[in-house]
């Protein structure tokens, strides 16, 4: 639900009722992963995706019966001879959807708006719905917030404050992790009645990408970073090349040394730092840094030659071998690239496979998963003497 939140904030705004089917869970080959959403509202307009088209129609009718009869449902589509003509899902993966009504009047109504606003706004905001459970408590919901000092909670599970703390707390940790996933929570029945599941959607600020060197090639990668979600910022020492007139795509745009800019901005365990400016007197003290930062991408552009000469620069200040390991250079994937777009593309390949897994072999002929498997998703459990 929260990775449509812009759209679904306006809804709300509008006083819309809807209808919203979110992933749960994942199991085998699925184009999309859990917390991926469709909401359809009351005059039928449908906005998100949860099966990338193979099981919409499907979806869509679930959540137009919702609608109706303010049924919150779980339902699992999975591959077989007939059920594969029936909804389309031919990929071989079995995915699990909950279906939520979200009406006027209702409960749960408040703490959807809260977390829907919260996400729009791009704050970090945890919603916590029961996916598996007592019949009265479906659709019951728990929103927590990353705000610093919030360590409140709203909504709740129909009068049982100990789940209602114990989720909360469970939920807020995934917030902190950026997760999505799905609690297990009392399977010795004690904290309600029954075991059930909780699904858990996480929605956290965009991750950072900073673009060192104000050049050709930084144009192209700002306008792909922003493509896959990135908040970009260009860095550059010099003022004459780093202007919002060549990079009219960057959310903002820094003037001063690389590694002075660096020592003094925010970065945490998603931000990728692409180093493009191939001199030694911004990449070495940039890249003494960055090396022993907690990001998830270090990457420097330039010939295997000068990746050599850098490497000994480096090494010369300080620079661990284990910590050079961690240097993605030359950047990218080898794709033959030439244009500053083919570089820019290349350089994404490497970020989006260094993030997910991948190996960056081409899947024709290869033996490895298409979508890897979800189901690590469901996990852990609360509340239980096991």
């Amino acid at each position: 639900m929260l990775d449509i939140a812009e759209e679904l904030n306006r809804w709300v705004g509008q006083g819309r009722d809807f209808a919203v089917a979110t992933v749960v869970a994942v199991t085998g080959s699925a184009p999309r992963q859990p917390g991926a959403a469709l909401a359809v509202d009351a005059a039928g307009t449908a906005v998100g995706s949860v099966s990338g088209g193979c099981v919409e129609g499907a979806v869509y009718d679930l959540c137009t019966q919702a609608l109706q009869d303010g049924e919150t449902v779980l339902e699992r589509f999975g591959y077989s001879d007939d059920d594969a003509f029936a909804v389309g899902l031919t990929c071989g993966g079995i995915i699990d959807i909950l279906v939520t009504p979200v009406r006027a009047g209702t409960p749960q109504r408040e703490v959807f708006e809260a977390a829907l606003a919260a996400a729009a706004r791009g704050e970090a905001a945890a919603v916590a719905r029961i996916a598996e459970g007592p019949a009265e408590l479906k659709g019951s919901a728990v929103l927590v917030r990353g705000e610093a000092g919030d360590d409140g909670f709203l909504g709740g599970f129909g009068g049982h404050p100990e789940l209602d703390r114990m989720v909360a707390e469970e939920a807020r940790a995934l917030l902190d992790a950026g997760k999505t996933g799905v609690l297990e929570v009392g399977a010795d029945g004690r904290l309600c009645g029954e075991p059930l599941k909780v699904l858990v959607e996480s929605s956290v600020p965009p991750p950072r990408m900073i673009v060192f060197g104000a050049i050709d090639f930084a144009s192209a990668l700002v306008r792909i970073g922003k493509f896959l979600g990135y908040h970009v910022t260009l860095c550059d020492a010099r003022p004459v090349f780093a202007t919002k007139q060549r990079f009219p795509e960057a959310d903002e745009i820094v003037v001063d040394w690389p590694h002075r800019y660096l020592e003094r901005t925010g970065t945490d365990g998603r931000t990728v730092l692409c180093v493009l400016t191939h001199d030694a007197k911004f990449d070495v003290p940039l890249l003494r840094l960055a090396l022993r930062l907690p990001v998830a991408y270090v990457g420097a552009m330039g010939s295997r030659k000068t990746h050599e000469d850098r490497n000994r620069r480096l090494r010369e200040v300080g620079v661990t071998e284990l910590e050079l390991a961690r240097l993605r250079s030359p950047i990218g994937l080898d794709l033959g690239a030439r244009s500053p777009e083919e570089t820019a593309l290349s350089i994404a390949a490497e970020i989006v496979a260094n993030r997910r897994g991948g190996s960056g072999a081409a899947l024709t002929g290869a033996h490895i998963p298409i979508h890897p498997d979800a189901s690590t998703t469901v996990a852990r459990r609360i509340g239980s003497v096991a």
